[in-house]
């Protein structure tokens, strides 16, 4: 487990200008932090290096590639096993539709987000993907509506 890593004011700043835009040259970052960029890249090496900066993504647009139908789909295991919870996992890593897997704790054992074109390609990925795994005793099924909120800005400290 990483350690905790001291942030300063300079580094918050950062920080919050790359979750807007992770796409900001270091001459460009240096203008919004108010540093000169040799000093702004370091920093940005820094925390990357710390493991604070975990990686750059492109974010799509699940509707613009024909994948905007969203549920999140509860998983209980038959029996509760270290086997059957690595089966799960390891199954889980590979299926392209589920977006994101949480081992959670209350009445059921997985929490997966799912992509699909629409409800007939969900029926499918339930029926043919997940069917597939013997060591799963339930699923239960909520599909999204609306998306009200879609972030991966994470609330940075006030310092």
């Amino acid at each position: 487990m990483k350690k905790n890593i001291t942030l300063d004011p300079t580094d918050v700043r950062i920080l919050a200008a790359l979750q807007d835009n992770s796409r900001l040259t270091v001459k460009e970052l240096a203008a919004v932090v108010h540093l000169s960029p040799t000093p702004t890249f370091e920093r940005v090496k820094r925390l990357e290096r710390e493991g604070v900066i975990d990686r750059y993504i492109a974010l799509l647009n699940a509707r613009t590639i024909d994948c905007g139908f969203m549920a999140f789909c509860y998983l209980k295991m038959k029996q509760h096993t270290y086997e059957n919870a690595m089966r799960i996992i390891e199954a889980v890593k590979s299926i392209p539709e589920i977006a994101e897997c949480y081992n959670i704790s209350g009445d059921y054992d997985f929490l997966l987000k799912i992509y699909t074109r629409d409800m007939k390609s969900y029926q499918k990925f339930l029926l043919r993907i997940l069917g597939d795994l013997d060591c799963i005793g339930s699923l239960n099924s909520s599909f999204v509506l609306d998306e009200v909120k879609n972030t991966h800005k994470l609330p940075l400290p006030e310092i």
